[in-house]
């Protein structure tokens, strides 16, 4: 069992919850969480360069001048890749880095991610989290209470807007539902913040 603290928004701890490592793996699968950020990675690369061959510059493949008696290098067609303005050696050409990753894969990588958090001490769950309105003072002054200083991920239960407008303009602060979370968002983040509601979730999940 491991031993998780409970605190309210003043920062102070109010419960200890116990959480079964099992229900996360009995270990944690550093391959398997690399993969899935790698994976994450190639998926966002646009894959768009593209630069001009030899063969797809505008020029004439008349020979510049003769080959010798002029002095100068030799020199053949104009689009050559020595000379400004010719085509590319091996020129850039628009790809996709996209991979595939099976969704029982993706699946174990946030459980591997999250029990990873669970084992360092760097999760924990927050009570009574509630935003009657958007305030951006109000979220900073529960991580300053949390004494959270570095990225942090907040998992929640369900949407809340306010949560999400008061927390967009925190640049170390991701917001993410349970259903979203991905070993990623998981894995890159310093701390994690779970809230009651969604602790409760994801233990049920992962039964």
């Amino acid at each position: 069992m491991i031993e998780v603290p409970v605190y309210n928004t003043d920062g102070k701890q109010v419960d200890t919850l116990q959480v079964e490592e099992s229900l996360f793996g009995t270990e944690v699968n550093c391959d398997l969480v690399k993969q899935a950020v790698v994976t994450y990675h190639a998926n966002t690369r646009q894959g768009s360069a593209k630069t001009k061959s030899r063969s797809e510059k505008a020029y004439s493949t008349k020979k510049m001048y003769r080959q010798k008696g002029t002095g100068n290098a030799r020199r053949g067609s104009r689009r050559s890749p020595g000379l400004v303005g010719g085509g590319h050696t091996f020129a850039k050409q628009p790809r996709d880095f996209r991979k595939k990753l099976p969704q029982k894969m993706r699946q174990a990588a946030v459980r591997s991610a999250i029990l990873a958090k669970l084992l360092g001490g760097d999760l924990l769950v927050l009570e009574g989290l509630a935003c009657t309105e958007p305030k951006t003072k109000a979220m900073a002054g529960v991580l300053t209470n949390l004494g959270i200083n570095r990225s942090c991920l907040l998992a929640l239960a369900e949407r809340d807007s306010n949560v999400y407008l008061s927390s967009r303009n925190l640049q170390d602060l991701t917001v993410r539902i349970t259903e979203e979370l991905n070993a990623y968002d998981v894995a890159t983040r310093q701390k994690m913040i779970v809230t009651s509601d969604a602790m409760k979730q994801l233990c049920k999940q992962e039964a």
